[in-house]
């Protein structure tokens, strides 16, 4: 079975390396994984470019070749680059030792130079080499140029709206494929129905504020959009239940908050709606799960700043 390598974000590493395996057990939930710091080592039938496109904390990635007792390398390893015509070469050391990085690379591309057609270019190559070290054991791989997706454009914003990585983070966590619908109830300026689109995913929003539900109409439709607003109370996701597949959302947390009524027991009102047989994903103020009675999966905290700390809560 194909492996793939994914070198990570180390800004919330536990969140990234959660969801590059749970994007490769979306589409094959037969994969395996790994992990060497922040590398990950994916076994699946889905291809690395797939799960790249879709995982929000990916630095690098590409397709491993073989895995390396040391440095040496054959003539047998070079044959990706059969029909390439400009190659570069990458060093990845993610181990405690110390490498000539600059040094190595330059050895290794005249080497593949000898033993290919391949010419070196360090601008535009067609497929980049990779070798990548850690402490446990060595890999070679390779990668294409990779572009990564287009983001949605967002003509209007609000202080306190939800970060788009997170939306996508936790889009990803439950698992919500192309054609699957996702119900915001708290939609706010729109990001997780932007997220979801952009993604392939349909999407439906609920707000309750006229200000927000037209700030969301906006984006939508400077993307040319189409997922459904609705302007009503949160509570409305009950009456649409066989319409979405999965609920992410971001609850109201401040006693500032243009919410209804009080945050804390609008959030305990909702906690008691949410279907059972949905997948879920929720942000809520960190402590705030503890009055909850959710029984989450797996929890994330997310530090924002000295005064705040979110918890990603996944179901």
């Amino acid at each position: 079975m194909p492996e793939s390598f994914f070198i990570l974000s180390k800004d919330n590493l536990e969140l990234a390396k959660d969801e590059v395996i749970a994007i490769a057990k979306t589409y094959d939930r037969f994969s395996k994984s790994k992990s060497f710091s922040n590398l990950v080592i994916i076994q699946s039938t889905t291809s690395w470019e797939k799960i790249a496109n879709r995982a929000t904390f990916v630095k690098l990635s590409g397709q491993i070749l073989r895995k390396m007792s040391g440095l040496f390398l054959g003539e047998d390893n070079y044959e990706v680059l059969k029909n390439a015509k400009t190659f570069a070469c990458r060093i990845v050391n993610l181990s405690s030792k110390q490498f000539d990085i600059q040094g190595l690379e330059s050895s290794m591309g005249d080497m593949i130079s000898k033993l290919s057609s391949a010419e070196v270019d360090l601008k535009n190559p067609e497929i980049i080499i990779y070798l990548i070290f850690t402490n446990q054991q060595n890999f070679f791989g390779f990668s294409k140029p990779f572009k990564n997706p287009k983001r949605p454009k967002k003509i209007r914003k609000h202080p306190h709206e939800l970060d788009w990585k997170l939306v996508r983070v936790m889009i990803n966590l439950i698992g919500l494929k192309e054609g699957e619908t996702v119900c915001d109830p708290f939609c706010g300026t729109g990001t997780t129905l932007l997220e979801a689109e952009s993604m392939g995913i349909k999407a439906i929003g609920v707000d309750f504020d006229e200000k927000m539900y037209q700030i969301t109409k906006e984006n939508l439709d400077a993307n040319g959009f189409k997922s459904k607003i609705i302007k009503g109370d949160f509570s409305h996701f009950t009456s649409i239940e066989d319409k979405f597949d999965g609920i992410v959302t971001d609850l109201p947390y401040g006693t500032a908050s243009k919410v209804s009524e009080n945050p804390q027991e609008l959030i305990k009102k909702f906690v008691e709606m949410l279907p059972r047989r949905k997948k879920i994903a929720i942000m809520c103020k960190k402590g705030f799960e503890k009055k909850l009675k959710m029984n989450p999966s797996k929890t994330y905290d997310i530090y924002r700043h000295k005064s705040l700390t979110r918890t990603i809560l996944i179901k």
